[in-house]
């Protein structure tokens, strides 16, 4: 670590300390050669996903989209922006913890149906309706009869 003063490459760490939720630890050093002390964090490089589009091109793995797409299908229901961060959190978290740089958007899809599911079921139709792209009627009808008939099951359970 190059001491911000001297230039100096070499330093002794004096104190490490976590912060930001254990994220981040924050190092004060003393410079060797100069004396004087600074801070340093260190951070863990994170790998980006890359989501492979229907159409076949790659994009980076932007969170605030699929957000996006979770407010536009909770629009006007009981569902809070914490719940929405709290799903795009885990959907994130089982995207970086798969060993796939690469994730086709339909698993980010299903990822979310499935959370939305559990959270409200006029959403989680409505992102669906996108998400499918029902072509009518009845590809509508035969999600809203499976949706359903897993609630039935659940209940008799």
């Amino acid at each position: 670590m190059k001491c911000p003063y001297c230039s100096y490459t070499e330093s002794k760490v004096i104190d490490s300390r976590p912060t930001d939720e254990g994220e981040r630890i924050r190092r004060r050093r003393e410079c060797l050669k100069c004396g004087k002390r600074f801070t340093t964090y260190e951070v863990i490089e994170s790998v980006p996903i890359v989501v492979i589009k229907k159409d076949k091109s790659r994009e980076t793995f932007d969170r605030s989209k699929l957000l996006n797409g979770l407010l536009r299908a909770c629009e006007k229901r009981p569902v809070s922006i914490d719940q929405l961060d709290r799903i795009v959190d885990e959907i994130e978290a089982t995207l970086q913890e798969s060993m796939d740089r690469e994730v086709p958007s339909q698993l980010i899809g299903t990822y979310a149906m499935e959370k939305l599911k559990q959270v409200d079921e006029v959403a989680y139709v409505r992102f669906a309706s996108v998400y499918r792209q029902f072509k009518d009627i009845n590809s509508f009808m035969e999600e809203l009869s499976r949706l359903i008939g897993s609630k039935n099951n659940h209940s008799q359970s």
